[in-house]
C-alpha cells in the first residue's frame, strides 16, 4: 500500500521550537541509493540526537514533493546522555522521472540535514535495437501429440464406464428347468410295492400305503378317479376293466379288507399282508396287459 500525501513523522524527527539552549542537538539524513528506476523503492534514514535541555513542540510534515511513502516508517528511540537518540527508516518511491531532491530537515539554526539529490529514470533503452510493436495475447494451442494422448485417455475411460454399466445391467441367464421325466405308471407301482415289502411298518400304515399305490396306478393308467372315491365306488368302476371274475373278487376283497384294518375291525396276520400285496401286484400286472386307457 502506498502512503500518499500527509505523512506524520515520528515525534522526535519533526520541526522543533526551542525555548532553552540547544547545545549538542544534531540531525543527519542518508539514502541507500541515489538513482532509482520509476517505482523502485528507496530507503531514507534520518538520525537525530536531541539534548536534554530541549523542549519539543511537534508539528506534521507534508509528503516530500515528487516522492511517495510506500510503507510505515520503522522508528528506534533510545535514551543517550540524558537526551534522545532517534533513528527512523522510511521507504519512498517516485513515479516522476527526473532529478529531485529530498529536502533538508531542520531542528534548529545549527541543526539541520543536507538535501539529497535523487535521480529517477526509466529502464535502460537501446535506440539501436529493432522496434517491436505490442502484440495481442495469443492462445497457445496444445500440440497434436498431447491432443492424441488425451483422446486415447478419454476413449479408454469411456469404454471402461460402458463396460461396467453393461456388466451391472446384464441379467443372469435364467436356468432352464429340467423337466423330470415322468415315470411309467406300471414301473413306478412295481417299484413302490417292492419297497413296501421290505419296510417294517405298522399294519394300518402298511395297508394304507398298499391301497394308495393301487389307486394312483389305476388313476394314471386307466383315468379312473380313484383317489377321492370310497372303496365301494372304486369297486364299481373296476367292473369296466377286463379282469376275470375270480381275480376281480380277490381284488375287491383286498380293498374291503383295508377298510376293516383302517377302522380296527380286523387284525390281519403276516400271511394276510403278503397275500394282499401279491394280489395287488397281480391285479396291476393284469390291468397293464389290457392296453388302452378306459374312458371316464
Amino acid at each position: 500500500m502506498i502512503f500518499k500525501r500527509q505523512i506524520l513523522f515520528p515525534v522526535f524527527l519533526l520541526l522543533a521550537k526551542f525555548v532553552i539552549a540547544q547545545g549538542g542537538t544534531t540531525i543527519k539524513a542518508s539514502v541507500d541509493k541515489s538513482k532509482i528506476l520509476i517505482g523502485e523503492p528507496l530507503k531514507l534514514t534520518i538520525e537525530a540526537y536531541l539534548s536534554p535541555e530541549s523542549v519539543k513542540n511537534f508539528i506534521s510534515i507534508d509528503s516530500i514533493k515528487h516522492f511517495e511513502f510506500v510503507d510505515k516508517p520503522i522508528i528506534d528511540t533510545t535514551d543517550k546522555r540524558g537526551g534522545w537518540n532517534i533513528k527512523g527508516v522510511y521507504t519512498l518511491t517516485s513515479f516522476d522521472s527526473g532529478q529531485w531532491f529530498i529536502p533538508s530537515f531542520l531542528l534548529s539554526n545549527d541543526a539541520k540535514s543536507d538535501s539529497i539529490p535523487i535521480e529517477v529514470v526509466f529502464s535502460d533503452f537501446d535506440p539501436n535495437q529493432e522496434y517491436h510493436d505490442i502484440k495481442d495475447i495469443l492462445e497457445v494451442k496444445p500440440s497434436k501429440e498431447k491432443m492424441k494422448w488425451w483422446w486415447f485417455l478419454a476413449g479408454g475411460v469411456l469404454f471402461l464406464a460402458l463396460m461396467l454399466l453393461y456388466l451391472s445391467r446384464k441379467k443372469k441367464p435364467v436356468p432352464i428347468a429340467v423337466q423330470k421325466a415322468v415315470a411309467d405308471p406300471y414301473e413306478e407301482a412295481m417299484l413302490q410295492l417292492e419297497q413296501l415289502q421290505k419296510e417294517k411298518i405298522e399294519v394300518k400304515q402298511y395297508y394304507s400305503r398298499l391301497i394308495d399305490i393301487f389307486r394312483l396306478y389305476v388313476f394314471r393308467k386307466k383315468n379312473i378317479l380313484s383317489l377321492q372315491k370310497t372303496t365301494d365306488d372304486i369297486v364299481v368302476q373296476l367292473r369296466s376293466l377286463t379282469i376275470d371274475k375270480d381275480q376281480f373278487d380277490k381284488l375287491a376283497q383286498i380293498l374291503w379288507l383295508s377298510d376293516f384294518v383302517k377302522f380296527a375291525k380286523y387284525i390281519p396276520s403276516k400271511e394276510d399282508e403278503r397275500n394282499s400285496l401279491d394280489e395287488i401286484r397281480n391285479a396291476i400286472t393284469t390291468i397293464e396287459k389290457t392296453g388302452a386307457k378306459t374312458p371316464l
